[in-house]
C-alpha cells in the first residue's frame, strides 16, 4: 500500500494515532496528521516512528502533521490549499471529527461544534485518474444515529437544517451526537451521487463501541458509570482502528455512499443506514443540508461554487 494518506483529526486515539500507525504497518509511503498544536503534532510522528512494527514494516515511512483547527472554516479552507500545493497525490482521506458536549458550544464560524465536514475531491480524483483505481474518503460515523428521525425536534418548514442544528433548544445532550452522525451519513449519501465510484469510493464507517478518550467532556456525575459500561462493553483502539482501515481501504465500490459496520471483527455489514433518509422527509432533509452546507462553505472556498 505505498500510497498517501491523510487521517483527520490526529488526537482521538482512534482515528489519529492508531489508524496513522496501521496505515504505516500496511506500508503507506506518506501519512499526514493534523492539529491545532504543534507540540502535539511532533509528539504524535515521534510516537509513530518509534513504533517497532512501523520500522520493520515500514522504516521509510514520510510522516507530517498539517495544521488543522475543525472549529473554523478558515483553518479548513487554509488546510486544504495547502494540501493541494503540498501533496501531488492523494489515496485515503480520512474525516473523524467527533466529540461528545453535553453543554451547548458553538465553533469559531458559528456553527454548532459538531457539525463540520471537509473534503479534497479534486485532489482525489485526479490521483484516481492517476493510479487507474479509485481512491477513498472514509467518514467515521455512528450507529447511534441509525433510529434517528428527528421526529423529536422537527425541522420547520421556514427553518434552515444547519440553523436547526445550531439551536441549543433543538439539539441538547446526547441528542447533538445523533444529530452530527445523522448529517455525516446523509452527507455521504449526497456525496456519493456527484462522485462515480470508479474515480472516488466514500462510505461512512461505525467502528462500534470503541475505548477512546470520547469521554472526556461528559458532566462528572456520568463518567463513572460509562467508565465501567465501556471497561465491559468497548473493543479496544486496536479492533476499532482494524474496523476502520477495513472500511477504508478493503471495502470495494458496493460501500459506495453507504453506512459501513460489523457484528464481527472479520465481516463488514453495508447498509443506508438510518431508514429516515430514505423516507421523503429524509431526502428533503439531506438535499437541504447539502445545499446550505456547501453555500456557507463556498464564502470561504469560492471553489466548491459546482457542487451546488
Amino acid at each position: 500500500m505505498r500510497k498517501p494518506v491523510l487521517p483527520i483529526p490526529p488526537n482521538t486515539n482512534l482515528a489519529g494515532k492508531t489508524v496513522a500507525r496501521q496505515s504505516l504497518v500496511f506500508k503507506a509511503s506518506r501519512v499526514i496528521i493534523t492539529t491545532r498544536s504543534p507540540a502535539k503534532g511532533r509528539a504524535a510522528i515521534a510516537a509513530l516512528l518509534a513504533d517497532p512494527e512501523v520500522n520493520t514494516n515500514n522504516p521509510i515511512a514520510r510522516v507530517e502533521f498539517f495544521d488543522l483547527d475543525l472549529d473554523d472554516y478558515e483553518s479548513g479552507m487554509r488546510f486544504v490549499r495547502r494540501v493541494k500545493h503540498d501533496v501531488p497525490e492523494l489515496d485515503l482521506l480520512l474525516c473523524n471529527g467527533g466529540v461528545t458536549f453535553f453543554q451547548y458550544q458553538t465553533s469559531k464560524s458559528g456553527h454548532e461544534r459538531i457539525m463540520q465536514v471537509l473534503g479534497l475531491l479534486s485532489l482525489l480524483r485526479a490521483t484516481a485518474a492517476t493510479r487507474g483505481s479509485p481512491t477513498r474518503v472514509t467518514f467515521v460515523g455512528s450507529y447511534s444515529h441509525h433510529q434517528h428521525s428527528l421526529q423529536g425536534t422537527p425541522i420547520a418548514t421556514s427553518e434552515s437544517v444547519l440553523g436547526h442544528h445550531d439551536d441549543p433548544k433543538a439539539c441538547r445532550g446526547r441528542r447533538r451526537y445523533q444529530n452530527s452522525k445523522l448529517v455525516i451519513n446523509a452527507f455521504v449519501q449526497r456525496l456519493a451521487t456527484v462522485l462515480l465510484p470508479s474515480e472516488v469510493i466514500v462510505n461512512n464507517v461505525c467502528p462500534g463501541l470503541v475505548a477512546t478518550d470520547i469521554l472526556r467532556n461528559l458532566p462528572l456525575w456520568l463518567k463513572p458509570g460509562m467508565y465501567i459500561f465501556f471497561k465491559l462493553k468497548a473493543r479496544t483502539i486496536q479492533e476499532g482502528g482494524r474496523v476502520i482501515i477495513r472500511a477504508a481501504i478493503v471495502a470495494g465500490q458496493e460501500s459506495h455512499g453507504k453506512f459501513v459496520q460489523n457484528g464481527k471483527m472479520d465481516r463488514l455489514m453495508v447498509s443506508s443506514g438510518a431508514p429516515f433518509l430514505g423516507e421523503p422527509a429524509g431526502k428533503e432533509y439531506t438535499e437541504k443540508l447539502w445545499a446550505e452546507i456547501i453555500a456557507d462553505t463556498i464564502k470561504v472556498y469560492p471553489e466548491l461554487e459546482g457542487f451546488v
